[in-house]
This record gives structure tokens, sequence and C-alpha cells, in this order.
């Protein structure tokens, strides 16, 4: 590797290498350490091609879940299966993995912006900006980005575009597929809530038992699939379809926001 070589988006691959180590050597005892993380399906990575890949997801934080996602990929193509332990995966990581995230997020202080680095592709939300509900068009640049992180690689989105349980899929992420036409593979995650703060950074708890389930990918009929199929199928796959919400009740939801308030938080 060139150490000046750039990916599409100009960010220097070097500096996006050692970013994702140390990092990553930061990060590892949260899910390996403080917590654990209890993995399915690694099998599945090992299988995908190198670009052209989305991977689909429910949120639960910030910045917590996609970090859990760069040690699975990476220990998964290093030959781990189902577990992350020793870091060494993370000598050699896939520097085209790519996340869909908010641009006011990832500006939101300087660690925020040194993530950014690793991988971001930062767009605007259409549905809100600054904790108000607005109402704004695509901007065609979005786009734009979102089909160049497939074309170099794999890409994480979450397609609620919230850590709130049960919300919508944004029709966005269809269209996406439609135009894309991306392996699409979904991930479910569960306990990262009760790991951390809302962001992902500070330990609420520790000795929790965090799950990541990856699923095979998804059976999607690009030509002839609506997008409301689409968005129906992407519900199912990452397990929030209204018709599952009394499986975890929103009430217990709504009981861990309010212990959030309260809680003296620890890094």
């Amino acid at each position: 590797m060139r150490i000046f070589k750039k990916n599409p988006f100009g960010h220097i691959l070097f500096i996006k290498l050692w970013i994702i180590r140390v990092l990553g050597a930061m990060s590892h005892g949260r899910f390996n350490g403080f917590n654990e993380l209890k993995i399915e399906g690694s099998e599945v990575i090992k299988k995908l091609p190198d670009t052209n890949v989305l991977f689909v997801s429910n949120h639960q934080t910030y910045f917590a879940d996609v970090v859990a996602m760069f040690h699975v990929f990476n220990a998964s193509l290093s030959g781990r299966t189902d577990n992350i332990k020793n870091v060494g995966y993370l000598w050699k990581p896939k520097l085209n993995i790519y996340f869909v995230a908010a641009k006011e997020t990832m500006k939101a202080g300087l660690l925020p912006k040194i993530m950014a680095y690793a991988g971001s592709v930062s767009i605007e939300r259409t549905w809100r900006s600054e904790g108000k509900e607005v109402n704004r068009q695509v901007k065609m640049s979005d786009v734009s980005n979102i089909s160049k992180a497939l074309d170099d690689g794999w890409l994480i989105t979450f397609p609620q575009g919230t850590t709130k349980p049960w919300r919508p899929i944004r029709r966005g992420t269809a269209h996406i597929i439609k135009k894309n036409k991306p392996v699409v593979v979904p991930i479910v995650i569960d306990g990262f809530r009760r790991s951390f703060d809302k962001k992902g950074l500070r330990i609420k708890k520790r000795g929790v038992l965090q799950s990541f389930i990856i699923k095979p990918p998804m059976d999607i009929d690009y030509e002839n699939d609506s997008v409301d199929t689409i968005v129906e199928k992407l519900q199912f796959a990452i397990e929030q379809h209204p018709s599952l919400l009394n499986v975890i009740p929103e009430s217990e939801f709504a009981k861990e926001e309010e212990f959030n308030k309260n809680r003296k938080w620890e890094y």
C-alpha cells in the first residue's frame, strides 16, 4: 500500500488504517471484556464479495453499533468464527468498509470527526435536523456518495434512521437497493442500549450480554419488487416490523430512557 494512496472520498488509507487500529484497540474491551459480544453467522461474512455489499441493521447507539461491526467483520475475514478474541485481526483490516451517518452527528466533537475519517458517508437527513422535524429534498451528492461507497466496498446503514425501536424504515434505503442492486445482509443487534449511553461512547452497565446476529443475504427482486415490498422485507429482516412489537414492548424502552437521564456514566 502506497503511503499516500487515497480512497474515492479522498481519505489517505495509511491514516485510516491507523485510526482503525487505535480506535479498535481502545474499544475492544467494551465487547470482549467489560461486556460479552455473542456473535452468530460470521460464516456469512467470509462468503461476501469485496464490493457492493449493503449491511442493514436495527440501531441502538450512535457509535457502538458501527464499532462492533468493524470488529466482527474484520475478525470474521481473518478466520475467526463467531468471536473477536485477540485484537490482532485489526493489524490488516478491510479498509473499504463505510457507514452511513448524519452529517451533524459526525461533526459534533473531535472524536466523531476522527471516526468519520474511518469510513463515514455523512449525509444530511431529510426528516430531522438539530433535534427538530424538517422536510427537505434529498441531496443528489448524498445519493452519489452512497453509490460511490458501494462501488468501492461495503456499506453499513441503519434504515430506521434513529436509535429508537419500532420506527418505520426510511424509503430511501429501498431506493438505494433498487438503484445499486447490492448484496443486502441483515444484522440484528441487542444489548447495546443496555451497555452504553445513547451515543455509544460511555459505559452504562458492565457484564451485559450483547448479541450480534448476521443473517444470510436477503432475497430481493431488484426489478420487480416495489419500494414498499422492499421496505416490508427490511422490517422483517432486522426484526422491526410492527407485528413484532409485542416481543419487546415500547414501555420497556421508555423505562430505559428514563433510567438513562438519571444515570452517572463511566468511560
